[in-house]
């Protein structure tokens, strides 16, 4: 009997040391380390939208009889996700009087899948598509042994990033010594973005009387050009876009401890000039304590961006 205790003791002893060990993981069996990796991986990066053709799809060389097929994969490198009306490709530089069918039009990211997901804890690479373009329409004119002409992919997409830099809010900054304090305000520096081609690289701090200042630097991280959140992306056709729709970024900025007192610029776009742009917000602070809190920065934005294609087409020998 007593022999048969000690076992049912020894089972109950494993069983709490083995369900307190689960309770010490998430869902799915990673450590805590392993999930704040992972959500530090999805929180970076400057990349958006990547579009480009498959190998061999078209190959480099075709007459001009065989069916044009071209096959785009479009891979979602940041953290947003978009819906079809979001993210459109097209291949510019045809003439439509030479190549026709599925090239002359923008076709959406998402065809086919409703929603082209960005890069998340369980997929730290982000979700693709495959769009394919097709033409039996090849015309060469008479006389025209070859048609090379130079192409290129575009993407134009709606984006969306976040930024949550931690900073210090001291009301009584210069009445307190430091020994007694939590932490000292000072400027915040944030490369390696936030997850999208534009992002918040640098926030001055400075704190006066109960006024906290913010100065946020916005930076275009990607390879391509910023388009305001309202430009009309559906065609992506870079020629099509006015001026005016360039280099514009629509922001929100919050303090969870602070009552907002302005932002400048007050329309609520930053412009960008040679890619940079800036931001500069003023918070009424409440309190007498140091303490550290996140600053919660919104950024919508359009995309546009571009990736060379080449394809040599042949008259077919008669």
């Amino acid at each position: 009997m007593k022999k048969r205790g000690a076992i049912t003791i020894s089972f109950v002893l494993i069983t709490v040391l083995f369900l307190l060990t689960a309770c010490q993981r998430v869902p799915g069996g990673e450590r805590p380390e392993d999930t704040a990796a992972a959500l530090r991986q999805v929180q970076v990066g400057t990349q958006g939208i990547e579009a480009k053709v498959l190998p061999n799809y078209p190959p480099p060389t075709i007459y001009d009889q065989n069916e044009l097929i071209t096959i785009v994969e479009v891979r979602n490198r940041g953290n947003n996700n978009l819906e079809p009306q979001e993210c459109f490709v097209r291949i510019n530089g045809f003439d439509p009087n030479i190549v026709g069918g599925d090239y002359q039009r923008a076709r959406s990211c998402a065809e086919n899948i409703g929603l082209l997901e960005g890069k998340t804890v369980f997929n730290i690479e982000g979700s693709f598509n495959q769009i394919e373009f097709r033409t039996p329409n090849i015309v060469l004119p008479a006389g025209v042994p070859d048609y090379d002409p130079a192409l290129k992919i575009l993407a134009c997409y709606n984006y969306h990033t976040r930024a949550n830099p931690q900073v210090c809010i001291d009301p009584l900054r210069y009445q307190v010594t430091a020994e007694q304090k939590t932490c000292t305000p000072q400027n915040v520096a944030m490369g390696g973005g936030q997850g999208g081609p534009v992002g918040v690289t640098y926030v001055g701090v400075e704190m006066t009387g109960s006024k906290a200042i913010f100065d946020i630097n916005v930076a275009n991280l990607g390879p391509g050009r910023v388009l305001s959140p309202y430009t009309d992306i559906q065609s992506c056709n870079d020629a099509s876009i006015d001026r005016t729709d360039f280099d514009k970024v629509a922001y929100s900025v919050e303090l969870a401890s602070g009552a907002l007192v302005d932002c400048k610029p007050r329309d609520g776009f930053v412009r960008l000039s040679n890619g940079q742009g800036k931001i500069l917000c003023t918070f009424n602070i409440p309190g007498t304590t140091a303490y550290e809190t996140p600053l919660l920065i919104d950024l919508d934005y359009g995309y546009i961006q571009s990736s060379p294609m080449s394809v040599r087409i042949i008259k077919t020998p008669e």
